[in-house]
């Protein structure tokens, strides 16, 4: 578990939990996103907020950090009460849910208006690192992109791959397009210049990429159907982790909060391989 605090100018300033929703909600734009998952304020504990965490996942081992910082509010990409899932507050989310009620911790999670952020989002702070620079959408009828096209300087897999274990600390697992024979010849030695980028769970959005023209598509996760895919469809696959991959854009939207309201926001990153 590692910490990085962004410091406020004045940390005895205090804004309650609905001021700081409203506040996320119009900066995110989430009135404009169908979703999986309530944005916004999903527990409120019911005290004024003056210390907030932030994180990726709000799991219990985050919770627990926000408890050790004394902090009022935890900001999140993955809260709760997801489409599908049993609504019973139950098991390990009632454990989860207990504990922010008994510490008076209220959680606020933001999940696809994070990732489309054109300054804040996940995709948006991933191409950052990268040296990737966001030139449209990756289904170009959407208004708020989830998906991302990007290009960036000609390289080598290999050179990108170095590119993406040095700014995440991880190796990516690589598809090479190589490998196929129907795709071999004109994917042998090509340099990638364009590449499809959506963080988190986006695997299935490679076929579009390959659409779009795409040299290579950079994601978090991998299914046994996405080697396949790349190899058939010859695109250049990065799968560089779920939590990895979308990091950037809590911390982020963390630093707009405290500047904006003289808080004291702390990143805690609960290490998760995936």
């Amino acid at each position: 578990m590692t910490a990085t605090h962004t410091t406020a100018e004045s940390n005895t300033q205090s804004i309650s939990a609905q001021a700081l929703t409203q506040f996320c909600d119009d900066y995110l734009s989430t009135s404009a996103f169908k979703d999986y998952a309530p944005n916004g304020l999903q527990v409120d504990g019911g005290r004024p907020i003056q210390r907030i965490v932030t994180g990726v996942t709000a799991c219990e081992a985050l919770i627990d950090a926000a408890i050790a910082d004394n902090a009022d509010a935890i900001m999140v990409h993955h809260g709760y009460f997801w489409k599908g899932e049993p609504a019973t507050l139950t098991g390990m989310k009632g454990r989860r849910v207990r504990k922010l009620m008994q510490n008076g911790i209220s959680m606020i999670g933001y999940h696809l208006p994070l990732d489309a952020h054109p300054i804040s989002g996940n995709n948006a702070k991933l191409a950052d690192v990268l040296g990737l620079t966001i030139t449209g959408a990756l289904y170009p009828a959407e208004s708020h992109p989830v998906g991302n096209i990007a290009t960036c300087t000609p390289q080598t897999a290999d050179e990108l791959i170095a590119t993406i274990t040095q700014a995440l600390g991880r190796a990516p697992l690589h598809i090479s397009a190589e490998y196929h024979a129907d795709s071999a010849a004109q994917t042998n030695g090509r340099l990638i210049e364009r590449v499809g980028i959506c963080t988190g769970g986006a695997q299935d959005m490679i076929e579009q990429a390959a659409t779009m023209g795409c040299d290579a598509f950079v994601s978090g996760e991998i299914s046994e159907r996405t080697t396949h895919s790349a190899r058939e469809l010859g695109i250049d696959y990065f799968a560089c982790g779920h939590h990895a991959t979308e990091c950037g854009g809590i911390q982020a939207l963390g630093e707009i909060v405290a500047q904006k309201f003289g808080l004291p926001v702390t990143f805690i990153d609960i290490e998760n391989p995936a």
